[in-house]
């Protein structure tokens, strides 16, 4: 595949570890730059400086982003991928020719490149491969799961609870690719108070009993076959 100019050749990254790797020691015996306190130093604990959890959030919405159909969805997924990662004075790149998505430094940066002069230590930098096997698949089975709860609802319930049911499936599969009947407290206030108002276009009978349909959703879900646990 062609190299985006995002990402610097890897005979540059390695000449850039040889560099580093070749500073003289100081007359402590420290590498020049080196935190006088050794490893358990600030600069240890810094290292990447984005927190695992919000490594975990931007793979999770770009796999979202590639498997939905709907570019208006996926450029949400981006966005808001992006938003959460730059909050951290990190910027997101996938690199093609591994499929792996790549978390640089802010600071490494100069209008949309790397800039190689600017890396003191490639430690800061997060690399995440997106070929893991089985995703694809797994959002299929948690979607497919999901749309059969609702179907479900439809078949015992009827309106309004049925287009609730629709509203939540496409929820908890696009944005948590969770079973809808696994979804925590903060899950469905997010739902409740933020997504469905947005995006869901409830009739003020479905806003009325919100809550009613929610727990029409997981009483229904019991009886029908979940996906298996991953």
């Amino acid at each position: 595949m062609t190299r985006t100019n995002d990402e610097p050749p890897e005979w540059a990254k390695e000449r850039a570890r040889e560099v580093m790797a070749a500073e003289e020691p100081n007359e402590d015996g420290e590498a020049d730059g080196a935190d006088s306190e050794g490893a358990g130093g600030d600069d240890a604990d810094r290292i990447p400086d984005v927190p695992a959890e919000v490594v975990d959030e931007a793979e999770r919405l770009t796999r979202l982003a590639r498997q939905t159909e709907d570019e208006a969805a996926a450029a949400f997924y981006r966005d808001r991928r992006d938003g959460l990662v730059e909050g951290h004075d990190y910027v997101p790149r996938l690199r093609d020719e591994d499929d792996t998505l790549v978390l640089y430094p802010d600071e490494w940066m100069d209008d949309g490149t790397v800039r190689l002069d600017r890396i003191e230590t490639t430690d800061r930098a997060v690399e995440v491969s997106l070929s893991g096997p089985g995703d694809a698949d797994r959002y299929r089975e948690i979607a497919a799961y999901n749309d059969s709860v609702a179907d479900a609802v439809a078949d015992a319930h009827g309106e309004p609870h049925a287009d609730t049911a629709r509203s939540f499936a496409a929820f908890m599969s696009n944005h948590y690719v969770r079973a809808v009947d696994d979804a925590t407290p903060d899950v469905r206030e997010e739902f409740r108070e933020e997504y469905f108002p947005r995006n869901g276009w409830p009739t003020d009978e479905q806003l009325a009993v919100v809550d009613e349909s929610l727990d029409v959703i997981e009483s229904v879900a019991a009886d029908v076959d979940g996906p298996e646990e991953s």
